[in-house]
């Protein structure tokens, strides 16, 4: 059976609250134990490089995707078990999403918004079935909760897309439904 893998969608700062990095780095050691694959975008800086360096210690499996615009100011990893330099941005998405079982957003800007958007776009069109995992550190998502539930409320969404969301208040929450979902 082929190692089951997550996508995580993060930022590639650390953000203005230590628990972040906390989080990122407890969902990296987790999913290395729990014997799951991290595909991420290979930068070595801000939560990315939390995430995969909590990972690596922990004897994880890391798959990082990067395009070549980006190799030197996200700092590419190259010491990840799977190194992968794409020509677009597009193509790094693409490449990421193709290659896990399930996606998680911890706290991140404008880059992880465009991705989990896009998953859950892709979600609502039918495109994919694969659970989606919303890190909320210290309610660092709740704004964006809010805005979903007008989206809703003002007709430019079924409210089934707030059910492609799974919310989780901490990495350790996360990890016990990502474990129950891919096990």
């Amino acid at each position: 059976m082929a190692q089951k893998s997550v996508c995580v969608y993060c930022g590639s700062r650390p953000g203005d609250d230590p628990a972040y990095t906390a989080d990122a780095e407890g969902l990296g050691r987790g999913l290395a134990k729990s014997g799951l694959r991290l595909v991420y975008g290979a930068g070595d800086v801000g939560l990315m490089g939390s995430v995969a360096r909590a990972a690596q210690s922990t004897g994880g499996t890391t798959f990082g995707v990067i395009p070549k615009h980006l190799v030197d100011w996200e700092v590419g990893k190259t010491d990840l078990t799977s190194y992968v330099v794409t020509e677009t941005m597009h193509e790094r998405k693409k490449v990421m999403f193709m290659n896990c079982d399930a996606v998680a957003v911890l706290p991140g800007g404008a880059g992880s918004l465009d991705e989990l958007f896009e998953v859950l776009t892709w979600r609502q069109l039918g495109l994919h079935e694969k659970p989606v995992y919303l890190v909320n550190t210290n309610g660092y998502w709740d704004p964006l909760m809010s805005l979903l539930e007008h989206v809703v409320a003002r007709g430019f969404a079924d409210a089934s897309v707030l059910g492609y969301i799974t919310i989780c208040d901490s990495a350790a929450i996360a990890l016990d439904k990502i474990q129950t979902d891919l096990t």
